[in-house]
């Protein structure tokens, strides 16, 4: 009972770095309807900083401030200089580019810091039934959605962001800069990627060290729906969990084609995810 318990809060703890991530896809699939495969170099670039503020400072906090604010800036420099262009065409245009700057960044990224490993210390304990690693990165990540939940619901710029998504010519009708929040919501998903980079990337910071991480946000995401915030951090936090019970009672080598699974059954039961409803289109 106990090793069942340990591993329901060992998941819970990795869901929420999960669900950080599959959080910022959804919210500019929302926006651009792109999944931006530059999701992970984003955050790892914005690791990278706060770890050279580390060491430069000695303080985690201001690395960890670093890396928000450079996540939210390279989302906004993303956005305007390279989906912009490519908005309106083809999705397959767009993606083609989130492809091209993951590749570029990670190449940037081997080029100044190198391809090994770099220790980078957490300023919480990682032992524990429930870690103080493990209850900052879930109160993190339920901040961030209570915080979502209240800009789009009760401020005005949230407001303005959900037309500009939702139905941009209209928007743009009513006196919305569509532009300028579309590029608000690329800012702010990528803050919460850099946040999940900075969840994932402790002890250890290496070129490919949010590749796995990646791979289980696209599938939080999916899984919730791409459509909800709400479902990527509930997928996130299911499959962590359900990955945590397949590594401690089949193996960890089995996690990603559990994963993978995983997602093959919810999308045929539920090809819009779990939690967003069915919607008809006119085609």
């Amino acid at each position: 009972m106990n090793h069942f318990i340990d591993l329901t809060l060992n998941g819970i703890a990795n869901g929420a770095i999960y669900a950080a991530l599959g959080l910022s896809l959804v919210i500019i699939y929302q926006a651009t309807r792109v999944v931006n495969f530059a999701q992970p170099a984003l955050a790892l670039i914005a690791v990278y900083l706060a770890y050279a503020v580390y060491l430069a400072t000695g303080s985690y906090w201001t690395g960890f401030a670093v890396a928000l604010a450079s996540g939210t800036l390279m989302g906004v420099l993303a956005e305007r200089l390279l989906i912009r262009p490519v908005h309106g065409r083809s999705p397959l245009s767009a993606i083609i580019v989130t492809l091209g700057l993951l590749l570029a960044l990670q190449g940037a990224a081997g080029m100044v810091w190198g391809n090994g490993d770099y220790s980078f210390p957490y300023p919480m304990d990682f032992r524990g039934r429930f870690s103080p690693a493990g209850a900052f990165g879930l109160g993190a990540v339920a901040v961030v959605t209570l915080l979502l939940f209240a800009l789009y619901r009760f401020t005005p710029l949230g407001l303005r962001m959900r037309a500009a998504a939702l139905h941009p010519e209209s928007a743009r009708l009513s006196g919305v800069r569509v532009g300028l929040m579309l590029t608000a919501g690329w800012g702010i998903a990528s803050a919460i990627g850099a946040l999940a980079g900075m969840l994932a990337a402790p002890p250890f910071l290496s070129p490919n060290a949010l590749d796995a991480v990646f791979v289980y946000g696209i599938a939080a995401a999916v899984l919730g729906g791409l459509e909800s915030p709400f479902g990527a951090v509930a997928g996130g936090l299911l499959l962590g969990v359900g990955l945590s019970y397949v590594s401690g009672y089949a193996g960890p080598e089995l996690t990603t084609l559990a994963a993978l699974a995983i997602l093959v059954v919810v999308l045929s039961v539920r090809p819009d995810g779990l939690f967003t409803r069915p919607v008809a289109r006119k085609v």
